[in-house]
């Protein structure tokens, strides 16, 4: 990973979140009053006059009380402390230091050198000259900051940066594959991360919407770069019933919308539901890219043509997505998350294919030979050639004498005939028609 690495850390409810989303002028960390919203590490990029790193959003650090997502909570937090080139620990100005301050402390000077003490919810001259007693945590001079009103944010950006080790620049060559984990609760999302990186990256429990930010994890495979986004499990609108499950929500549908290829979990034991298709819905209305995983492959018992049968059953109820590739695979054990990956990037760079404007009309040309686009209203539809405008993913604009009469059934017959000849595994593209 080139770009170092920035932990924000505190005890619940200080202003981790909100100093998160100030840092990069959006609100891509869940903010509530409820104590313990934030629970994975929640990594983004912070560009700050040019100067970028990884910024790290982590949960609430209390004392160990037995409870065990609190426990992971505190390990999850220790974990990006560990990780991290600088720490932020944040204290609250209104309230003073407290006891858990004074514990954090006292472990932060043990297991780290580099640390900005960041007095927040200083919003007045007032609180902020109260400041001075966060001294007697000994971590050096506290920083005052608003992170609500942004007071004094552009300094402690400029201290930051100033405290950030050498970055090393990227090979010109590299190529970053932004992959988003989706799929409905507790499908093995986060299980999947954990096992392909081969750390506790992210907290896995039975309880299902323990995932709840869309969390990112920097992963190199093959030679290639991929940024692996966990996303909070989507449910059925009329469950959505909190408002910070519909934060999260909204949060899973914009990393859909923000990576290359969406990974579609599916439960082996549970085949494909209505909410599954939902999902696959939501990812193509995106013009995503996709893979379908089936998880918790190692729980079904099988012989040699299972996998086939499932593929059929599969097929037939998403009979018009045949074109998504089908894996299978165990988060548990790791089998074939390799091969995901290999598929996901085969499908990435099927969806950057670029097919020349010769070649497509000739191809056109053939395709309209086997079959004629039917008559409308009494009106003949000529095609007269055809071109690609975009990629990943790839538009197709054929320019024709009455565009808007091509029979949907004719447009679904060109689109199989694009698959059967250049291929585009997992790759959605659309077919424009134009007046010539």
């Amino acid at each position: 990973m080139t770009l170092p690495i920035v932990a924000v850390i505190g005890r619940p409810n200080v202003g981790k979140s909100s100093l998160f989303n100030r840092f990069l002028k959006n609100n891509l960390a869940v903010v509530d009053e409820t104590p313990g919203v934030t629970r994975d590490r929640n990594y983004a990029v912070c560009d700050w006059n040019g100067v970028k790193f990884r910024l790290v959003d982590t949960g609430g650090i209390i004392e160990k009380d037995g409870d065990e997502m609190q426990q992971h909570i505190f390990d999850q937090a220790m974990f990006a402390v560990n990780e991290a080139d600088l720490v932020l620990f944040l204290v609250d100005s209104r309230t003073g230091p407290s006891d858990v301050d004074v514990n954090i402390a006292r472990r932060l000077k043990k297991i780290h050198d580099k640390t900005i003490l960041i007095a927040n919810k200083a919003d007045s001259d007032k609180v902020e000259a109260e400041v001075f007693e966060f001294r007697k945590l000994g971590m050096g001079e506290p920083y005052p900051v608003s992170a609500a009103v942004g007071r004094n944010i552009g300094d402690l950006l400029d201290m930051i940066v100033s405290k950030l080790p050498e970055q090393k620049k990227p090979h010109d060559d590299e190529t970053e594959i932004r992959v988003a984990l989706v799929g409905r609760p507790n499908v093995g999302k986060s299980s999947f991360i954990n096992k392909l990186t081969g750390q506790e990256r992210l907290i896995v429990t039975p309880i299902a919407g323990t995932t709840r930010d869309a969390v990112d994890t920097t992963f190199e495979f093959g030679g290639r770069e991929f940024v692996l986004v966990d996303t909070a499990g989507l449910r059925r609108r009329y469950k959505v019933r909190e408002d910070i499950e519909f934060y999260t929500n909204l949060r899973a549908t914009k990393a859909i919308e923000n990576c290359h290829v969406a990974i579609v979990l599916l439960d082996a034991q549970e085949g494909v539901t209505s909410q599954d298709q939902r999902i696959l819905e939501q990812v193509l209305e995106a013009r995503r890219s996709a893979v379908l995983a089936v998880n918790k492959w190692d729980l079904i018992e099988k012989d040699e043509k299972t996998a086939d049968i499932f593929t059929r059953q599969i097929n037939k109820i998403l009979a018009r997505l045949s074109f998504l590739p089908v894996i299978y695979v165990s988060a548990l054990s790791g089998q074939r998350l390799s091969k995901v990956l290999e598929l996901v990037t085969q499908v990435f760079d099927e969806s950057k294919k670029r097919i020349s404007t010769g070649e497509l009309n000739r191809f056109l040309q053939e395709t309209v030979s086997r079959r004629h686009p039917p008559a409308r209203q009494g009106k003949h539809i000529k095609l007269h050639y055809m071109t690609q405008t975009e990629i990943a993913p790839p538009t197709f604009l054929i320019f024709c004498n009455h565009p808007n009469l091509v029979d949907k059934s004719y447009i679904n017959y060109i689109s199989n005939q694009i698959r059967e000849k250049y291929g585009f595994l997992g790759v959605p593209f659309r077919i424009k028609f134009k007046r010539k």
